[in-house]
């Protein structure tokens, strides 16, 4: 199965791709997505969600996971970080893509076998794991989500729409507008 991985930031936000039988992880390709932080969020939300549509089509996985939100002290940060979250949840359905969300503690624990694992644990292990030396952490990240996905995920069938339909694509693979959406309004 062909996994991608997310690892949520306001200013790097991690991706990783892996191709996974659950027990070996081939690393297929691995980035982090700079946003400067001099943007604006609505800037910063837009240059996510637009990067991950295109990494989407790129590399095609059959499923994609995505760290949920732990708990901050820092109730700013952690709405911010919700953000970028839910824009990543979003292209991920407009893509059709199975999804599954993991919490810190479950990614650590299925990847290194210790919930409180160190960043510097989980680069190792991730090396360790896929035989690749990855030297950013959000993207060593990313990939850990994806193992712990490849490893724990028992379904990689497309995330169905309401209807029970997966999404239709036009022909450069983003998603085609169907007529279930209905925007409503006025304007003066």
């Amino acid at each position: 199965m062909r996994v991608l991985g997310i690892d949520c930031g306001t200013e790097r936000t991690g991706w990783g791709v892996i191709e996974s039988d659950g027990r070996r992880h081939a690393v297929l390709a691995h980035g982090v997505i700079v946003l400067a932080p001099r943007d604006s969020l609505e800037r910063r939300l837009m240059m996510v969600g637009a990067a991950l549509r295109s990494l989407l089509v790129q590399h095609a996985p059959a499923a994609a996971a995505v760290e949920e939100v732990f708990y901050s002290q820092n109730v700013k940060t952690a709405l911010k970080l919700a953000h970028v979250r839910g824009v990543v949840l979003a292209a991920i359905a407009e893509a059709g893509v199975a999804f599954g969300e993991y919490s810190p503690l479950s990614v650590k624990s299925s990847v290194v076998g210790y919930g409180r694992a160190e960043k510097s644990q989980v680069q190792l292990m991730v090396r360790t794991l896929t035989g690749v030396t990855i030297e950013s952490e959000d993207a060593a990240d990313a990939l850990a989500v994806a193992i712990c996905h490849a490893t724990t995920y028992k379904s990689s069938q497309p995330l169905a729409d309401a209807r029970g339909s997966v999404p239709n694509h036009d022909r450069e693979g983003v998603p085609s507008p169907r007529g279930s959406l209905r925007v409503t309004g006025a304007t003066r």
